[in-house]
C-alpha cells in the first residue's frame, strides 16, 4: 500500500476460485473416452522395462508415445481401463498396437526395431544399435 496517498499501487490480483477438477474450462474440452486394451498372444521382443525400449523406441517415436505404449501394456496385463492415448494412431502405424473395431490389442513384449524404423534413427544411434545387435547374435 502506498502510505502517502493511501492508494494500493500493486496490480490487481484475480480472486475467483479455481474451477472444480471435473469442470470443463472450454465448451470444446471434454473427457477422453477410455479403453481397456487386450493382450496379444505374441511373445517376441523385449520386456517393457528393458533399457532397449527407452533408448531406441523413444528416439524413434518420442517419450509421449513410448509412455502411452507402456501404459497400454500395463493396463492390458491388469485388465483395467485407461484414457484413450493421444498417440494411438502412431503406435498402430508402427505395429506396436493393433486396432480392430473398438478394441485395442497390445503385445506384452515390445518388438525390436525393424529395418524401416532403423533407417529413421540418427546415424550414431543406428551404429550403436548395429553393435548391440551384432553382440547379441555373436
Amino acid at each position: 500500500m502506498d502510505t502517502v496517498s493511501g492508494n494500493d499501487v500493486r496490480p490487481p490480483v484475480a480472486t475467483h476460485p479455481a474451477p472444480l477438477p471435473d469442470t470443463a474450462i472450454r465448451t470444446s474440452a471434454g473427457r477422453r473416452s477410455t479403453v481397456t486394451p487386450n493382450l496379444l498372444p505374441i511373445a517376441a521382443g523385449v520386456r517393457p522395462s528393458d533399457p532397449y525400449v527407452r533408448r531406441y523406441w523413444t528416439a524413434l517415436l518420442g517419450p509421449t508415445a513410448v509412455e502411452e505404449l507402456l501404459r497400454l501394456i500395463v493396463a492390458a496385463e491388469r485388465k483395467t481401463s485407461i484414457r484413450l492415448p493421444h498417440r494411438l494412431a502412431q503406435l498402430a502405424a508402427e505395429g506396436l498396437v493393433t486396432l480392430s473395431r473398438e478394441e485395442v490389442w497390445v503385445s506384452p513384449l515390445v518388438p525390436r526395431l525393424g529395418p524401416r524404423q532403423l533407417r529413421r534413427l540418427p546415424p550414431a544411434l543406428r551404429a550403436e544399435h548395429a553393435k548391440l545387435t551384432h553382440k547379441a547374435d555373436g
